[in-house]
């Protein structure tokens, strides 16, 4: 699409207190680019938004003209939702601010966000809400997705936590969403994804957590995973609501966070997360600790921040990504024999397969409660492929994911939304399940022309015959 045959795109960038950004500014390659190097799209107009009132008015532009809108706040969507090729991208990316109300333990937070910068501002209250395991990811898009995090066991997922948020719906009005408000929205945007607005703002409950947490990992080499993993499934089973932990099976990165002689060395690490009362965390820890033979543990008390930021490097922005992920409930023997087995077949250095325990808070909330997956699951997987841009064998890969995801589909209980890639609009009902026709009638009515279809598209044409 022409940028300059779209009638009235000057008028809209004189209306924006930011900037409206077109293929012919030179800095257009820069600003159109998202975290997955695998997205190249190429949107006609990137609206560079500085507060609501300009999201309110690319919004009406965009609905005035049939132009479908994509939301992009860190842009961090494996599945590459915040941008398009056919339509106008609202880069929430200057709304950054963050404004922690300490009477009413309530974080507002712009809907350009990063999770440092709510880290940044929480935790020297003592405060927090479970963020993204990366402390690059975007608020905006791990929220309305679910919000699988460290903290998540004790504080529940992040959508557990969103009380109101403000929504720019297709009309250009924005409406503050809550509980008292419109229940049945507050409802949707805890787990129902971008589908019926731009959030502007979310107001989070936070939690005393930090600013010291027990944190950090243990490294095992791959051959050992066999006796490993039943021991820590076996520790995990009745574990506090303080614990988290995730595992993760791959070939060792070259991070700061682990010594040079261990780079590319195939290891199971448990990142381990105690955010309770630190001499009770190492006393629970100990056995794990003592078990097997470990080749790095770096568990100690550190400032939560500092853990949080702790796996930035291992996903870096630009590097080609091709995800699947899998709910399921135990790990059993079969299991884990088949996460080792396709963990051993790994394809990339940049490659991994994180292991999400979940339970605690998280299985506590009643599954009507939230638009969120499968509550009963007590983990969940994330077949992460990865790799160099300039690569030339994408194929192989992809299969490597494609394989591993069939391999664990007989043990499948629910998938988590926001690690969805191409699954299309079958995976995305499946992930939904019976909350569809749910969310199906609440998109009808805010946005029954879909023109927020680029998410985990709730598409509001879908007869009852559709529904899951």
């Amino acid at each position: 699409m022409d940028t300059w045959t779209i009638d009235g795109s000057d008028k809209l960038a004189e209306a924006l207190r930011g900037e409206l950004v077109t293929p012919a500014d030179p800095r257009y390659d820069e600003v159109r680019r998202v975290w997955n190097g695998d997205i190249d799209r190429r949107p006609p107009l990137i609206a560079r938004c500085a507060d609501p009132a300009d999201v309110a008015t690319a919004v009406t532009f965009a609905a005035q003209r049939g132009l479908p809108v994509a939301v992009r706040g860190g842009g961090h969507s494996v599945a590459g939702q915040g941008t398009c090729d056919d339509g106008v991208v609202l880069d929430l990316s200057p709304m950054r601010a963050v404004r922690v109300d300490l009477d009413r333990r309530v974080a507002h937070v712009q809907g350009g966000c990063l999770w440092q910068d709510v880290d940044r501002a929480t935790q020297p209250h003592g405060l927090a809400v479970t963020g993204g395991i990366v402390s690059e990811t975007g608020v905006g898009g791990l929220t309305l997705g679910g919000g699988i995090g460290h903290l998540m066991r004790r504080c529940g997922l992040t959508v557990d936590n969103l009380i109101e948020a403000d929504v720019v719906t297709v009309d250009g009005r924005t409406v503050t969403v809550d509980a008292a408000s419109d229940p049945e929205l507050l409802w949707g945007l805890r787990g129902g994804g971008g589908n019926f607005g731009a959030v502007v703002r979310f107001g989070f409950r936070l939690h005393e957590a930090g600013p010291t947490v027990l944190a950090g990992m243990l490294i095992h080499p791959l051959d050992g995973a066999m006796a490993v993993l039943p021991f820590y499934r076996d520790l995990i089973a009745h574990a506090p609501d303080a614990l988290g932990t995730i595992l993760n099976l791959r070939l060792c990165p070259a991070v700061p966070a682990v010594p040079e002689q261990l780079h590319g060395s195939p290891i199971l690490a448990i990142n381990v997360c105690w955010s309770g009362d630190i001499e009770e965390g190492e006393g629970y820890l100990r056995p794990l600790r003592a078990f097997g033979r470990p080749i790095l543990d770096s568990v100690a008390p550190r400032p939560y921040t500092e853990f949080q930021q702790m796996f930035d490097a291992t996903s870096p922005r630009g590097k080609h990504y091709y995800w699947r992920s899998v709910d399921f409930g135990s790990l059993t023997d079969p299991v884990i024999d088949t996460l080792v087995e396709h963990a051993s077949r790994i394809t990339s250095p940049l490659a991994a397969v994180p292991v999400y325990h979940l339970g605690g808070a998280v299985g506590r909330v009643p599954a009507e409660d939230t638009a969120f997956g499968a509550r009963d699951a007590g983990h969940n997987i994330n077949m992460f492929g990865a790799w160099e841009p300039d690569q030339g064998d994408r194929e192989r890969h992809v299969a490597w994911v494609r394989d591993f995801s069939e391999a664990m589909a007989p043990y499948a209980v629910g998938k988590y939304v926001n690690f969805l890639n191409d699954e299309g609009p079958d995976g995305v009902r499946e992930a939904y399940g019976r909350r569809w026709r749910r969310l199906v009638a609440l998109k009808r009515r805010l946005d029954p022309d879909n023109l927020f279809r680029y998410n985990y598209n709730i598409d509001p044409s879908c007869g009852d015959e559709d529904s899951v």
